[in-house]
């Protein structure tokens, strides 16, 4: 009965640490996608490669199929995610 415990308790701590990372990864996309939306706005240029490489990093936990996976993301969406925010900010 204690390897069973034992045994669980380690797939239950490896499953947290997984939701830890994909948490941290998350957050870390956001802040990417935001800057890259605000640099859109202000008409400088901006890259999705920051974006994507924590992209990447989420899809692979995501094979685990305990977290989701992401979309990879392109500058065209950015561009037209902040035409349909400026749209929407126009009176």
């Amino acid at each position: 009965m204690s390897e069973v415990h034992h045994a669980i308790t380690a797939h239950v701590q490896k499953q947290h640490v997984m939701l830890k990372r994909f948490a941290a990864l998350d957050a870390e996309r956001e802040r990417h996608i935001a800057e890259a939306v605000e640099r859109c706005r202000r008409g400088e240029p901006f890259t999705v490669d920051g974006i994507n490489e924590v992209t990447k990093q989420m899809n692979e936990l995501a094979k685990s199929g305990l977290v989701p996976a992401r979309r990879y993301v392109t500058p065209e969406m950015v561009h037209e995610y902040v035409s349909r925010l400026e749209g929407k900010e126009r009176p």
